[in-house]
């Protein structure tokens, strides 16, 4: 097997390689070192004994604490990104407006709430609805948290859709305009979906983080996974195995929707692929069904009626 130099690396001779050898096995020497270690530390601690994990083959477990904690965290990232969808694709669109106003206010919202943390949001959300009684009191953290997940995502989501806009060839919108179309009619039916095709895993990747962050609603008491976790941590006592299996439930969940999203970007680029190779010359027989005839030099031979 070969190695090859490019402009930014060039590849190890013998002696580096064989040093390279060497550091990869002290590293996986130190590793695994180091992992024993920390298994022996908890089982002396009693960390890994059975009865500390043994609630979670429990029905009660999961329908009491961590099922509820879960759909609380499905149902506010699905809620959160259909309303986030909705106000980037608004605030996009508005950034690339022909009216200054429009661009003008549509950037400072989107640069507006993308600089505020989301713990800000909900916690701000949070005590203004409950201040102004906006929503009934058992659904103050979930709006809150929906509000601060919606309005982040949002404007990033802003970002990806204008990128993905001005990525697109200028030669459509020119041709498209060339055809007698109007502005918003070149946007709906030419822009916008070739825009969403391509920035699609960008979005799902989006998701992800919504997911992510709706775990920040345990600081205004919204009922979330990590928070069932801790609860059912508190009556069984058992916090390291609760915090391990909520880690590997939402580990589950993101590696999921990361896999959904590596599937549509590879699918967008074999059809994008597939669309940019020409189509296949015909063949001679074909020629000859149509009424042509080919010379050897290949110039045409039209008989006439």
């Amino acid at each position: 097997m070969t190695t090859r130099a490019t402009a930014l690396y060039d590849a190890p001779g013998p002696k580096a390689r064989a040093r390279n050898r060497i550091i990869t096995v002290i590293f996986s020497i130190l590793v695994i070192a180091l992992v024993v270690w920390i298994l022996v530390t908890l089982g002396n601690n009693g960390q890994l004994a059975s009865e500390k994990w043994s609630p979670f083959i429990k029905s009660t477990t999961w329908t009491t604490y961590l099922l509820p904690g879960l759909w609380g965290t499905i149902k506010a990232a699905l809620l959160s990104i259909v309303f986030a969808s909705v106000l980037g694709a608004v605030l996009g669109i508005g950034r690339l407006s022909d009216h200054r106003w429009v661009r003008i206010i549509s950037g400072a919202i989107v640069e507006f709430f993308r600089a505020i943390p989301v713990l800000i949001l909900m916690i701000f959300a949070y005590y203004l609805f409950a201040h102004y009684a906006i929503f009934p009191a058992t659904q103050l953290s979930f709006a809150a948290v929906v509000f601060g997940l919606t309005f982040y995502n949002g404007s990033v989501i802003a970002e990806i859709l204008r990128s993905g806009i001005n990525s697109l060839a200028r030669g459509q919108s020119e041709a498209a305009y060339a055809l007698g179309l109007r502005k918003s009619q070149v946007m709906r039916m030419i822009l916008l979906p070739q825009a969403v095709t391509a920035m699609l895993p960008a979005l799902v990747s989006q998701m992800v983080i919504a997911l992510k962050d709706s775990a920040l609603g345990y600081a205004i008491g919204y009922v979330e996974v990590v928070r069932s976790g801790i609860q059912s941590a508190s009556y069984y006592g058992n916090y390291l195995p609760a915090l391990v299996v909520v880690a590997l439930i939402m580990i589950v969940i993101n590696f999921s929707l990361s896999s959904a999203a590596t599937g549509i970007e590879r699918r967008v680029r074999q059809g994008s692929r597939r669309r940019r190779q020409p189509d296949p010359e015909p063949s001679a027989e074909t020629k000859v069904r149509e009424g042509e005839r080919t010379t050897a030099a290949g110039d045409p031979i039209t008989y006439g009626d």
